[in-house]
């Protein structure tokens, strides 16, 4: 039985997100993302006014009658949302964590699938496999997504991207949109995204906070690592700390950013306590106009 709060937490998302889904991201969605294109369906005999072009030439042959190929549009997608549950999710320096963020974004891509009549899953990971549920359409199961979301108690604590994506290459055969939604907290995963990559149409979207580029200054403080437990202490008067705190950040975004543009991917930048529905308009128009 799912606790009362839960189920309205649950809906009060769900009411949030369908009504971004409904004004700005429907329309953008299916023109962003075109499924597989045209696949044949079968063979019929030629009818006057067909197109000589459509001809089966080899069963012609056969039969001693023209006969003419018909296709249909391959519109239904599969959608993956790959989600990164370590602990550095549980930062927040503004009116939200980067993990209550991840739950919008969420169920806010899944309702936009759903409305399109696409499937789609969810993968939460960490330093391993979390849960993966398959592909699926229905209010119900995005309903289910965002549960997930939102109350998933995670096992591990650390990000291990590597995994997570030679887990989507085992599992998922079709060509499929993957949304890997991380703060990318991680090295040692271009491999496995160069092959993800081949198989797959990834969007990396990337979630961060503010003080994770810049440390005020409050004096001494205790920082603790959420994905491993180390605990260091920082004084933030000092500016030498705070630039290199600030550079650190710097070059492991720089080191990201070029892995993307290297292997052509685009992400998206999310920002806690900031819009998510302009970033991704934004892109779904851009990524329309390249199709």
């Amino acid at each position: 039985m799912i606790p009362r709060e839960m189920i309205k937490k649950i809906r009060r998302i769900q009411i949030r997100t369908s009504h971004k889904v409904d004004e700005l991201l429907a329309g953008n969605w299916h023109s962003a993302f075109k499924g597989r294109g045209i696949e044949f369906e079968e063979v019929r005999p030629y009818q006057i006014g067909d197109d000589v072009r459509t001809i089966d030439w080899n069963v012609t042959a056969r039969s001693d009658q023209p006969y003419v190929k018909l296709f249909r549009e391959e519109r239904e997608l599969s959608v993956q949302l790959l989600v990164d549950l370590s602990g550095s999710q549980n930062l927040g320096t503004t009116s939200q964590t980067k993990r209550e963020l991840v739950a919008e974004l969420g169920a806010l891509l899944a309702m936009s699938a759903i409305k399109n009549n696409d499937k789609v899953g969810l993968t939460l990971f960490t330093d391993g496999i979390e849960i993966a549920i398959p592909a699926r359409k229905g209010s119900r199961h995005v309903l289910r997504l965002i549960r997930e979301l939102l109350y998933c108690q995670p096992i591990g604590t650390g990000t291990n991207v590597k995994h997570a994506l030679e887990h989507l290459n085992r599992v998922c055969k079709r060509r499929t949109v993957v949304f890997l939604i991380s703060d990318f907290q991680d090295s040692q995963y271009e491999s496995a995204l160069k092959v993800a990559r081949r198989k797959h149409d990834i969007i990396p979207v990337v979630i961060y906070d503010q003080r994770e580029q810049r440390m005020p200054n409050v004096g001494l403080v205790r920082l603790q690592d959420e994905e491993t437990g180390e605990v260091v202490t920082l004084d933030t008067a000092s500016r030498k700390n705070r630039q290199q705190y600030a550079e650190l950040y710097r070059k492991h975004s720089e080191a990201r950013d070029n892995l993307f543009r290297r292997l052509r991917l685009t992400p998206i930048h999310l920002e806690t306590g900031c819009d998510i529905v302009e970033p991704l308009h934004r892109y779904f128009h851009q990524r329309e106009s390249r199709i």
